[in-house]
């Protein structure tokens, strides 16, 4: 689950699949089921090899009846460049018609001057002498051809936006004093204090978060993606609900599991920070302790996670126990926890 929420943080792969999703429901969805090209009123120089020699056949039909021969040139040459083949072919191979008829037509239409001056094979020289005057779309499909593409620019600059707002959070997610948090918990007075490693001598982490619940947050799950300064994604770290007690509204969250994934490593590493009585519940122990480490949530204490390329540090800024008719010290009432993290050398 952590690997599929870190590649979904990766512009990269936003794109892919948005254009993949995008092509999917523009070519088969709307292209051909909803609104497919409907083609109509073709000139007979665009139709199929055998249809443009049955379209000649019926027109040395009609010459033979109606002996029209403006008439027949004018179709003759709507087949355009390839009129002298498809001639060709119908007479090696006449099938049902007169071979004399097929002969009187090829002499009609071949015969005399040729194509006019001036006119383009395949355009009716008469008009309305060959077909019917090409079909209106009716007023409900223009309105259709003008609102779709504006429906797509719209959709189109609306999926840009939203990839620009997506590459900001993910920049503005990489600064020291980002504040990120459900919503719900955040220490009165502004942001909670962050840990200045300058001063402690130590090197300053590469990205460095806080993550803060309060009782009522029942749907608690922060995460953040890790970048190097230079922008570049390696990996991803949170921390969530792990377990809760008691019933009812709000959820007694007894254990928290904080995690961090790095896209160099095969796993991603879990430890579950728990509440004094959940550490000293033998069942709630072992039970915690198929998702990860158990550590004991104290105040000022610190944990540590690594992965092939990262190190962690959880430390636990502050937190306090909720009262009622549940055990002492069983669930929280709030909890602020610094996510500090370094790149290996």
């Amino acid at each position: 689950m952590n690997a599929v929420r870190a590649l979904l943080n990766r512009p990269l792969v936003i794109g892919i699949v948005g254009f993949l999703l995008g092509l999917i429901l523009g070519w088969f969805v709307i292209g051909w089921g909803i609104w497919p090209v409907k083609w109509s009123d073709a000139a007979p120089q665009h139709l199929r090899q055998d249809l443009k020699e049955e379209y000649l056949r019926m027109t040395i039909d009609s010459y033979a009846r109606n002996r029209d021969l403006a008439l027949a040139k004018t179709r003759y040459e709507s087949l355009g460049e390839d009129a002298s083949k498809i001639m060709q072919s119908v007479e090696t191979n006449p099938q049902f018609q007169d071979l004399a008829s097929i002969t009187a037509f090829r002499t009609a239409v071949q015969g005399g001057a040729g194509i006019p001056p001036g006119t383009t094979p395949g355009v009716l020289t008469t008009p309305g002498a060959a077909y019917p005057e090409p079909t209106k779309a009716p007023a409900g499909a223009s309105i259709v051809r003008i609102i779709f593409p504006i429906l797509c620019v719209i959709t189109l600059l609306v999926a840009g936006g939203l990839v620009a707002l997506f590459l900001l959070s993910r920049r503005r997610g990489g600064a020291r004093n980002l504040f990120q948090s459900s919503g719900i918990g955040r220490p009165a007075g502004g942001q909670a204090q962050w840990t200045d490693y300058d001063a402690l001598g130590e090197e300053p982490p590469t990205v460095q978060f806080m993550a803060s619940y309060k009782l009522g947050d029942d749907l608690f799950d922060d995460s953040f993606s890790i970048d190097s300064p230079a922008g570049e994604f390696l990996g991803e770290c949170g921390v969530g609900i792990s377990d809760t007690i008691g019933v009812g509204d709000p959820k007694k969250v007894t254990a928290f599991e904080v995690w961090l994934f790095d896209k160099n490593d095969i796993q991603t590493v879990t430890k579950v920070l728990m509440s004094e009585h959940a550490i000293n519940d033998e069942t709630t122990r072992q039970r915690l302790s198929a998702k990860g480490e158990p550590i004991l949530i104290e105040p000022g204490s610190e944990t540590v996670l690594e992965t092939q390329t990262l190190r962690l540090v959880a430390r636990v800024v502050d937190m306090g126990y909720g009262d009622g008719a549940l055990p002492p010290r069983s669930f929280f009432d709030r909890m602020i926890l610094e996510l500090a993290v370094w790149m290996k050398a």
